[in-house]
This record gives C-alpha cells, structure tokens and sequence, in this order.
C-alpha cells in the first residue's frame, strides 16, 4: 500500500471508525467493476459521514462510487478512475413510516425484503419487485433506475418516489420533495437521481408512496405458435375492460430458461409442464380483486385468448403462480448465468410497435447464428437476451453486428434502447447507452451543476457522464 493509500484510510477511518474502512484485497475485490478494483472500501454510518466522505474526496482528487448490495454494478460502463467504493449497507434504517398516510422514508441501504416485511404488517407494499430481490437495496434499486415487475399496475419508480435527502459532488446534503403526496412541490430534482447510477449525488434516503396490498390476485396464461398472435392478446386485453397488474410476454426459450439450474438457485420449484410451453409464446397476466372480480377475469381472459387462437391457457394457482411471478421478475438473475457472454438489450417502443421490433431482432440474431430469449412487458419494454455459447473474437464480431442493427431499428420506431448487461470487456466494442443522444449537452450541464469536480462515479453514464 502506497504512502498516499494508508493516509486516505487514515483519514477515512478517522471519519466513520476504523472497522468500518477496509483495505486488503480479498474483501476490495468484490467491488470490482469492470475488471477495475477500488483501493479502498468505506462504510459510512450516517448522512453527515457520506458528506464528509466525499468532501475528503474532492479535495484529494479522487473518485466514489457508492454500491448497496452490488447486485446492479454490472450496469453502465467501467468508472475511469475508482478510489473509494462507498458502501452504503450501513444506511439501513425505516427512518418514518405512516401507514394512515401511506408513506415510507428508509435509507439506502435497506433491502427491500425487510421493506416487504414491515409494510406486509399494515397490508401494504412497495411495488419495487427487481431483479435481485432478496439482496437488492432500496438505494440501489432507484439509483440503477432497473425495471419493476408491477409496472403495468404501478408505474416506475418515479411514479412513487415522492422525494430524497442526497449529498452532490460538491459535499452538499440536499433535498427535493417531501414526504407526503400533498406536500411535493416545487423542482423535482430527485427524479434525476433516478437511474443515474450515482453520478449526480450519493442518495442518503428516500421518500416512497405506498400502496394497499391487493385484497387476492389471481394469474393466467396462454400459449400461442407466433409473438404474432400473443401480441394480438395483448392488445386485445388493452381494449378491453381487463386491468392487468402485470403482463408479459414471453419467448419458447424463456421458458427453457425458466426450468434450468440457475432458475433452481434463485426460484426453487419446479413447474407444472404445461404452465409454460418451451415450444410457444406465452403471455402470462396477473389480476387483483374480489374473487368476484376475478372470475370474471378468468372468464374474459379465456375467451379473449380463445379469440385470439391460443393453443391452450391455464389459470396459475398457489406454488406454480408464485413459481412463474417470481421467474419473470429474475428474468435478468436468471438469464445473465445461462450463457458464458449474455447480452441483454432493453428496448422501449410503443405497444404497437411490439411485433415488428420482436421479429426484426430475433431475425438480426439469428442471422448472426445467435440463440436468444425474450421478455416483454405489455407497456412496451422488451428485454432481448442474446446468448452466445463462448465470448470469442468471432461472437463478439456478431453481438456488435446483432446490436449495431437492433438500436436504429427500435429508433426508426420512435422508440430507445441501451445495452444494461454484457460481458465487461465488450463494453468498450459496444453501444452499452444506445445511438447518440440529441440532449447530452443538457446531461453534461447537469453534472457538472451536481458534480463539477467529477468525483462521483465518472463515466459510469451516458457520454462518459
């Protein structure tokens, strides 16, 4: 260790106690990013410690990057420069909860399974179902700004986010919102921190909405020959009087994916065989009410997918239901370990646009000789997973050339695209952001309002941001 590494940890450890800074190399290494390796690790205790942290920062010139559970550092692009990771898993108070209100305040570095149990005691819930669930972060799930399971009921994060506490580049511990509905107002400046993967500020807590647990759910599933005509489904159900909470669709080899070893380690339990079909498409949705209510869903569900030539559609029931439900939220968990190089495009386009834009990057991939899977939720986002069975020269020629024509297309649609996960050392060959972008001029105005110094995850985001 250098002279100038053992005064930083000196330093460090005279703001959050020595056991709380740590420097030897087996424990630094599970912060690597993108084959780059902090020189320390720090676990700040309190908000006044995170801006003390990175006023200690700015001053020596180096760089932060601030983690939870680390489940979403895959994302984004390698930092050029990496000092210090910031720990943040300390940060894990309720801070305020008002179930008369439907508010929750936590720090970030609360997983959101203890969330779930708290709120589960006043029969509510947080819809923020990730990737990762059992050891995901509330700062890590809305700093990675990673899509929800519940989205079609609920919306995003920053439909239920109502406000932040954040400390900028600048050390400033800043505020935006509230921390009831009725009392936002002003700039909501915290939405920006929103999928920014901390290159604006280290969130230090963070304001939700929440929402009453639905009184039952019920979940469907039909299984077509064609993305064609489990498209129509959906649109079918758009038209009608059905409000899904949740809908997707999915590829014949989701549903492989759905039954192998690494779905064993994440979602144990086996499915029922004709639950999902490995040689269909499938859409599967998710309903809540009386069980009134929900009869007439299995009623209007059946006959709209009869309607629209399903080959067979089944109602999901307990341990299969929640088998199923649990699968497509770890799509991404379940999908990255099932290939040496997994590469998985996020597009989002318009509904109406769903087929066109399935069928157009099914055929770049398979042109390419590349296997594939897909997930799509009904309002238009769809994860295209590419799985190559080696990380070869020759296959990384072909990802480049798959992904280089799937991003203008989805553009031509009037829709975007990025590319959230891929084998690190592709990153660079890649559009890991999607085409260049008509506002990064406003982006690079942003940071440099935020974080003028660059100390805050450099190059992490979109244009080296």
């Amino acid at each position: 260790m250098s002279i100038a590494s053992i005064t930083a940890s000196s330093r460090l450890a005279s703001i959050v106690g020595p056991a709380h800074v740590v420097s030897d190399s087996p424990e630094v290494a599970v912060y690597e990013i993108g084959g780059k390796k902090p020189s320390s690790v720090v676990r700040p205790g309190s908000a006044e410690e995170v801006t003390e942290i990175v006023k200690f920062a700015a001053a020596e010139k180096l760089c932060i990057v601030a983690c939870g559970a680390r489940t979403k550092l895959a994302m984004g692009m390698p930092p050029r420069q990496y000092d210090l990771a910031l720990d943040l898993t300390r940060l894990d108070r309720i801070t305020a909860y008002d179930p008369g209100d439907l508010t929750l305040a936590v720090e970030p570095g609360v997983r959101l399974e203890k969330i779930e149990e708290v709120l589960a005691e006043h029969k509510q819930c947080l819809p923020l179902a990730v990737p990762y669930m059992s050891r995901s972060t509330a700062g890590g799930a809305i700093a990675s700004g990673i899509d929800s399971a519940l989205r079609q009921m609920y919306g995003t994060a920053r439909d239920y986010v109502l406000g932040m506490e954040f400390v900028t580049g600048e050390s400033v511990a800043a505020k935006s919102g509230g921390r009831v509905v009725k009392n936002v107002t002003g700039y909501d400046m915290h939405k920006l921190m929103i999928g920014a993967l901390g290159t604006l500020g280290v969130i230090t807590k963070i304001n939700f909405r929440t929402y009453p647990v639905p009184i039952s759910t019920r979940a469907f599933a039909a299984n077509f020959e064609s993305a064609e005509r489990t498209l129509e489904l959906r649109h079918a159900i758009a038209r009608s009087p059905l409000t899904p909470m949740a809908l997707e669709i999915l590829s014949p080899r989701a549903a492989t994916l759905f039954s192998s070893e690494a779905t064993a380690r994440i979602a144990p339990g086996a499915l029922i065989a004709d639950s999902l079909s490995r040689v269909h498409w499938a859409l599967v949705a998710e309903f809540s009410g009386n069980e009134r209510v929900l009869d007439r869903c299995d009623r209007e569900f059946r006959k709209l997918a009869q309607e629209c030539g399903c080959q067979s559609s089944n109602t999901l029931t307990g341990d299969v239901a929640l088998g199923i439900a649990v699968r497509k939220r770890e799509f991404i968990a379940i999908t990255l370990p099932s290939s040496p190089a997994a590469t998985i495009v996020k597009m989002s386009v318009l509904p109406t646009r769903m087929k066109e834009l399935l069928t157009n990057a099914a055929k770049a991939a398979e042109t390419n000789s590349l296997p594939w899977a897909a997930m799509a939720r009904g309002l238009g986002v769809i994860y295209f997973a590419l799985l190559p069975i080696d990380r070869s020269d020759e296959t990384r020629r072909r990802v480049i050339q798959t992904t280089d024509q799937i991003l203008p297309e989805c553009a031509a649609m009037g829709g975007s695209a990025t590319i959230p996960w891929s084998p690190a050392e592709w990153k660079s060959s890649l559009k890991v952001w999607g085409l260049e972008r008509g506002d990064l001029d406003q982006m690079r105005k942003l940071k440099n309002i935020f974080d003028p110094h660059g100390v805050l995850s450099p190059g992490r985001f979109i244009g080296g941001l």
